[in-house]
């Protein structure tokens, strides 16, 4: 079981995929968000996306994705989410967001869910599995639909709530970091 500690999601990035037996090294500090899984971590997992063993909790719930094609993605998203909001802001949340990610940039996005998982009553796996399979898949076809000019309701509802879809605490050290060796 996954026990709830500090109810946050937790993106890293890395060259290499986690195992059963070990994590990657060096596992790079992405963003964490506090009491969800937002749209940002959603879209930035998008891209190849697969369950992996956590780098964190025993149970299969890690998520990883293609870091280049989320970041493009992702990218590509907050250029048409800008598009429609006048706050200074949000450009100011959109250069930090991509200053991060240019400077650690890796292989993989790696995206720990345990702790927000953990808080409904769902098998872990299997709520992991319900994130790969429909709702990280759901979102990002949303996003190419918005980025297409095809679905400007939720692009709309996006740019109310940008905030909570992407003003992540991004860092070089989380909550939980990895120690370099």
């Amino acid at each position: 079981m996954v026990a709830a500690v500090a109810n946050r999601s937790y993106l890293y990035s890395a060259d290499g995929l986690p195992t059963e037996q070990s994590n990657p090294k060096p596992i790079r500090c992405v963003s964490e968000h506090n009491w969800s899984i937002p749209l940002a971590h959603k879209i930035l997992v998008g891209r190849g996306t697969a369950v992996v063993p956590s780098m964190i909790w025993n149970p299969r719930i890690g998520i990883a994705g293609d870091y280049d094609a989320g970041a493009e993605l992702l990218t590509d998203l907050l250029r048409v989410v800008g598009q429609g909001l006048p706050d200074g802001d949000f450009a100011e949340c959109v250069a930090r967001t991509t200053a991060h990610l240019d400077k650690q940039r890796a292989k993989y996005f790696l995206l720990e869910t345990g702790e927000m998982i953990s808080l409904g009553d769902e098998d872990p796996e299997e709520a992991v599995r319900g994130l790969v399979e429909y709702d990280i898949p759901a979102e990002v076809a949303r996003a190419e639909a918005a980025i297409a000019g095809d679905d400007d309701a939720w692009l709309a509802s996006v740019r109310t709530g940008w905030q909570d879809h992407f003003a992540s605490f991004y860092s070089d050290w989380l909550y939980f970091s990895f120690p370099e060796d």
